[in-house]
């Protein structure tokens, strides 16, 4: 069985947030701004690129973070709403490549590409607990 068999070149996903205290750099570290830290970003990116690909694949079946790289282009205040949005570039493998965009409703925010590999969860936790 290719667990990514029905997975193709185009596919898309998103993923919103409306920026509050706690996605903030300030609430981590109080000497910072009160802008979305760039760690949230990338995690809004990366459950983009899941949503793009987790509905097509087989039960038991998610995909994990492989590699990012991301450059943050534009501080973002409290209230903003933040949508990334990740689509399918290439796969390779049990890799699927993307390119990543972040926008906050005035301003592309941050752009990048990123990798997520596809794993049988319970063969992966399988592997964990013998660790």
């Amino acid at each position: 069985m290719n667990p990514l068999e029905s997975l193709h070149v185009g596919l898309q996903g998103k993923e919103s947030v409306v920026v509050r205290d706690e996605l903030t750099v300030r609430h981590h570290l109080p000497t910072m701004p009160a802008v979305y830290g760039t760690p949230m970003m990338i995690y809004l990116m990366e459950v983009a690129a899941a949503n793009a690909i987790h509905p097509l694949l087989p039960a038991g079946w998610v995909s994990v973070g492989a590699e990012v790289n991301i450059k943050h282009l534009a501080a973002t205040p409290i209230g903003r709403t933040v949508t990334a949005t990740a689509f399918v570039v290439g796969i390779e493998g049990r890799l699927v490549r993307f390119n990543v965009k972040a926008h906050d409703g005035v301003r592309v925010i941050g752009e990048g590409t990123h990798v997520r590999g596809v794993i049988d969860l319970q063969k992966f936790e399988e592997r964990l607990a013998k660790e």
